[in-house]
C-alpha cells in the first residue's frame, strides 16, 4: 500500500495511490509505504529518483547501520515502533529516508517511510494531523511528531501495565492465594514483564533516533527544542520502567513465596501422617514376629487388642499435632 500525505490549510490529508499517474498529481510531504510491492517501489524510483534499499528494514542494531547519510544527501533512519497487542506484543521496524539538500530530485523535502505492517503511532499521527491545523509544517516535523507520538504511546502502555499490575497485586496480597490464582498471577506478571522490556528497548531506540536528528543539524531552532523535549519525556519513562520492573519482581517473589507456602502445607501434612503412622507400624512389626511364646498369642482378645493399640498409638500423635496447631 502506498499512501501520500499533503498539507492543506495546515492539515495533513491522505491519498491512497494506485498508479504512477496518480502519484504525479500531488506534492506530498510524506510518502508512506506499507508492505510495498515491487511495482510501488518502481513508481517511487521512477518519479522521485529514490531507490529503496532491499535491506531497508534489516535487524541491524549498530548505529552506523541504522542512522547514516548517503553521499547524495539522503538521511536514513531505521527505528522500532511498539505494537502493544494483548495477544502478541511486538516491535515493528520502520525505515525513513529524507532528502533535504539535493535540489535535483523531486524527493527533496519529502519523508519516505517503509514498514511491513500498520503501526499505532502512525495512525495516531494521521488522526491528530487531520484534526489539529498547524501541527505539521514540513517533512522533518512529521518525523519528529512520529517519535513524539511513539514516546507518548509507550507512556500510555506503561500506565496500562501499572493498572493491570494493581489488579494482580490485589489477588496476590489478599492472603488467600490458591495454586490456580498463583498460576494465573504468574502468567500475567510474565506478560507484563515482557511488554515492559519491549517498551524499554523501544524508548531507547527512539532516543537514539532523535539524538541522530539533533546531531545531523537538520532541525531548526523550534524543532530542536521539540527534540529536546522528546528526550526529556523519554528520560522520565526510564525511571517509570525501572519502578515497574521493581514492582514486577516484588509480585513475582511474593507469588512464588505463596506457592512455596502451599507446597509446604502439603508436605507438612504428609510428614505429620508419616510420624503418626510410625507407632502403629512399630506395633504391627512386633506382633508380626514369629516367636513361639508371646503373651497375647493364644488369647481370644489378642487380635482386637493389637488393633486397638495401633489405632490409639496413631490417634495420640494426631491429637497432639492438632493441639499444637501443626495441622493447619
Amino acid at each position: 500500500m502506498l499512501n501520500i500525505f499533503t498539507l492543506a490549510n495546515g492539515r495533513l490529508f491522505q491519498e491512497e495511490i494506485e498508479s504512477l499517474e496518480e502519484l504525479s498529481k500531488f506534492q506530498p510531504i510524506w510518502v508512506d509505504l506499507e508492505s510495498p510491492t515491487l511495482e510501488e517501489k518502481r513508481w517511487v524510483k521512477q518519479y522521485y529518483g529514490l531507490s529503496i534499499p532491499d535491506d531497508a528494514m534489516d535487524e541491524d542494531i549498530e548505529e552506523s547501520a541504522r542512522f547514516y547519510a548517503e553521499d547524495n544527501g539522503d538521511l536514513h533512519i531505521r527505528s522500532d515502533f511498539l505494537i502493544a497487542d494483548d495477544d502478541e506484543p511486538r516491535t515493528v521496524r520502520a525505515a525513513f529516508i529524507l532528502n533535504l539538500v539535493n535540489d535535483d530530485l523531486k524527493s527533496k523535502g519529502v519523508l519516505f517511510s517503509i514498514h511491513d505492517e500498520d503501526v499505532p503511532v502512525f495512525r495516531l499521527l494521521r488522526m491528530r494531523a487531520r484534526r489539529a491545523p498547524g501541527l505539521i509544517e514540513d517533512a522533518k516535523e512529521v518525523l519528529l511528531k512520529l517519535f513524539d507520538a511513539d514516546a507518548e504511546y509507550s507512556a500510555d502502555t506503561l500506565e496500562g501495565i501499572y493498572d493491570e499490575l494493581e489488579k494482580v497485586s490485589k489477588k496476590v496480597l489478599s492472603g488467600n492465594v490458591t495454586d490456580a490464582i498463583a498460576g494465573e498471577a504468574l502468567g500475567a506478571i510474565a506478560r507484563h514483564e515482557d511488554l515492559s522490556g519491549r517498551i524499554r528497548r523501544n524508548v531507547m531506540d527512539t532516543r537514539r533516533a532523535v539524538s541522530f536528528m539533533m546531531r545531523s543539524k537538520m532541525l531548526n531552532a523550534e524543532q530542536f527544542e521539540q527534540a529536546r523535549q522528546i528526550l526529556r519525556d523519554i528520560d522520565s519513562l526510564d525511571s517509570h520502567t525501572a519502578f515497574l520492573f521493581d514492582k514486577i519482581n516484588f509480585l513475582m517473589d511474593a507469588t512464588v513465596g505463596f506457592i512455596n507456602i502451599n507446597q509446604n502445607k502439603t508436605i507438612k501434612i504428609f510428614s505429620v501422617a508419616s510420624v503418626a503412622l510410625l507407632p502403629p507400624t512399630l506395633i504391627a512389626s512386633v506382633y508380626g514376629m514369629n516367636f513361639e511364646f508371646m503373651p497375647e498369642l493364644r488369647q481370644t482378645w489378642g487380635y482386637p487388642y493389637a488393633l486397638g493399640l495401633m489405632i490409639a498409638s496413631a490417634m495420640v500423635p494426631m491429637w497432639y499435632f492438632h493441639r499444637r496447631g501443626w495441622l493447619r
